[in-house]
């Protein structure tokens, strides 16, 4: 997939946002960022759009947007929201899957296998997405799939950060075959745990992500704290 400048900017403000180059209180200077990526006001406004539904900066009226502090313990407890809304998807699109909707998943699956794409965690993540997209799709629950999306997003700058730790794309990639192996049987309990367990942070997953994310987890107050 192709990205956008908007969508590649605001890739590399979330690392830096994440990894503590940009420090919570710290003021986003869109002039500053026009001249530093070479890019006109257009994409740095959407990348800053995006940035602020994922819950990673603050725009204030009149005083401009600020880098927001994120609660490590509030992570946690949306990835295992996130693990539901995803284990619901694959229960019912096991059941309720089209062939249509079945080809479109492996076609998702194959693009995600693909060397170039893997070589590349942001790329793979993309293609990544896709594949979790259609599962939402194949629900057939617009309610449920509306929700995963919204919780998705918001936890998308920690999904692509997991996606940096060593080893992560080649293992979640044979989780993707085994929830398509689930899906295509019709297994839809199968389908649920295999999901779960993909977004869930725990285990040796769980110490990885507190080492990438440290920074977060000091619980002292930050000059702007997260709203949501």
């Amino acid at each position: 997939m192709k990205r956008s400048n908007a969508q590649r900017l605001k890739d590399v403000l979330e690392d830096d946002i994440i990894n503590g180059r940009l420090v919570p209180g710290e003021r986003l200077d869109p002039e500053a960022l026009s001249k530093q990526f070479s890019v006109s006001r257009t994409p740095i406004r959407e990348a800053i759009q995006q940035l602020a539904v994922s819950g990673l900066v603050v725009v204030l009226p009149k005083k401009g947007t600020f880098v927001v502090k994120v609660g490590f313990d509030q992570l946690i407890e949306m990835f295992e929201v996130m693990a539901e809304l995803e284990g619901m998807c694959g229960r019912l699109a096991a059941r309720r899957i089209t062939e249509k909707e079945l080809a479109a998943l492996k076609a998702a699956l194959l693009r995600c296998e693909d060397p170039d794409i893997r070589a590349d965690p942001d790329d793979y993540y993309y293609e990544n997405e896709e594949f979790h997209n259609t599962i939402y799709n194949a629900s057939h629950n617009a309610f449920l799939a509306t929700e995963a999306r919204q919780l998705k997003q918001r936890l998308k700058p920690y999904r692509r950060l997991q996606l940096q730790v060593r080893g992560r794309v080649t293992n979640s990639i044979q989780e993707h075959r085994d929830i398509y192996m689930a899906i295509e049987s019709g297994e839809a309990e199968q389908a649920e745990h295999k999901l779960r367990q993909h977004v869930l942070i725990q285990g040796e997953r769980f110490s990885d992500f507190a080492a990438r994310v440290k920074a977060f987890s000091d619980p002292s107050p930050a000059p702007f704290q997260d709203a949501h």
